[in-house]
């Protein structure tokens, strides 16, 4: 069983190594979050959205090697407007009648300074490109909880609407992930 609380690097990579991490993980969508945060009318307003379609799972091999994929629902967005999560969902954005998903596919986790740094690419819009990021881990008893916070310009995945340079094209996605597992591996 891992111990509980946020952990250090040397932590993570003792976990990773002597194999208490080994198995299949499952996200936890009721327990786990991805925000989008920006800023509108030219950077003076924060603006922020919660998606609540998110899905995912993820390895850890015996060896330490970690992979995985989180699946956020592009049209479950809500930004609390109606007409600006319409505009939002439309071609000019997601695009969710062609695109309903986003998803972040992990290549690697590796112990950093401060946690993990996740490496890995999103893929939005069938855009995909590197999105590494850092994230910090707490573990209780046979479940995992990743928070980071990715920085995307959404126009590396096409979104390219800016009525006179009103929304910001600097975004964060914030990701709150937990992850269980049935049972540690024997």
């Amino acid at each position: 069983m891992a111990p509980s609380g946020q952990m250090a690097s040397p932590a993570i990579e003792q976990l990773l190594k002597d194999g208490t991490l080994t198995g299949d993980w499952t996200l936890d969508p009721a327990r786990s979050e991805v925000k989008l945060q920006t800023r509108h009318t030219w950077g003076l307003r924060p603006l922020e959205a919660v998606f609540s379609e998110v899905n995912g799972q993820g390895t850890v091999t015996a060896a330490g090697d970690v992979s995985g994929v989180i699946n956020v629902g592009a049209g479950s967005l809500d930004t609390r407007n109606p007409q600006r999560d319409k505009h939002l969902r439309s071609a000019a954005f997601f695009d969710i009648a062609n695109h309903t998903h986003f998803t972040y596919t992990v290549d690697s986790v590796r112990p950093a300074a401060d946690g993990v740094r996740v490496e890995g690419s999103l893929t939005v819009r069938d855009q995909t490109r590197p999105a590494p990021f850092d994230a910090t881990v707490s573990t209780a008893g046979n479940e995992v909880t990743l928070d980071g916070a990715l920085q995307v310009n959404r126009k590396d995945f096409g979104l390219n609407w800016n009525f006179l340079g009103i929304a910001s094209i600097h975004n964060t996605l914030v990701v709150h992930a937990v992850f269980t597992r049935a049972a540690a591996p024997a």
